[in-house]
């Protein structure tokens, strides 16, 4: 069930930050493109399946996370907000519930800070994730620096504005 939640509550949210070295151009495609984003998205060591995909606000994103341990996990969420390219926010369908806000902000040519903030319709349901969300969000950006990396590499350098 998609909720609205407020960021006036702190103790509902886990907020992870980190700076890459890419344009802001270039962190929006890796979070907007399924086909880079399912290549980097989840912990390490995760593999994913992207069955839908509909970046629009309203349009479903529903996937298959392919767990290390051969564990698979169910998500389907709903896009709430997608603004070029310093935002997106999409409400998790499947439990656990939370909202996800994510900020890109260009601190140069090639330099981008990224807020990657979830939002827990309670302190409980956020408790229960927080004791090991903030270790998984940081392999997390683990993995979509080495995926910048690869897409600097192979895109010419005018396409995301290096």
């Amino acid at each position: 069930m998609p909720f609205d939640q407020s960021s006036d509550a702190p103790d509902c949210e886990i907020v992870s930050t980190r700076t890459v070295a890419a344009s802001n151009e270039m962190v929006f495609a890796a979070w907007t493109n399924p086909d880079l984003l399912q290549n980097w998205w989840g912990p390490a060591g995760f593999t994913n399946t992207f069955e839908v995909f509909d970046l629009r606000p309203g349009g479903k994103w529903r996937f298959t996370m392919h767990g290390p341990d051969k564990g698979t996990y169910q998500n389907e969420c709903v896009f709430m907000e997608i603004t070029k390219p310093m935002r997106l926010a999409w409400n998790r369908l499947t439990k656990p519930l939370f909202q996800v806000v994510v900020t890109f902000e260009a601190l140069g040519t090639n330099k981008t800070k990224i807020v990657f903030r979830q939002i827990f319709p309670s302190v409980a349901a956020c408790n229960k994730i927080k004791a090991f969300a903030g270790d998984k969000n940081e392999e997390n950006f683990d993995r979509l620096e080495a995926e910048l990396e690869k897409m600097a590499l192979a895109m010419p350098s005018s396409t995301y504005k290096k």
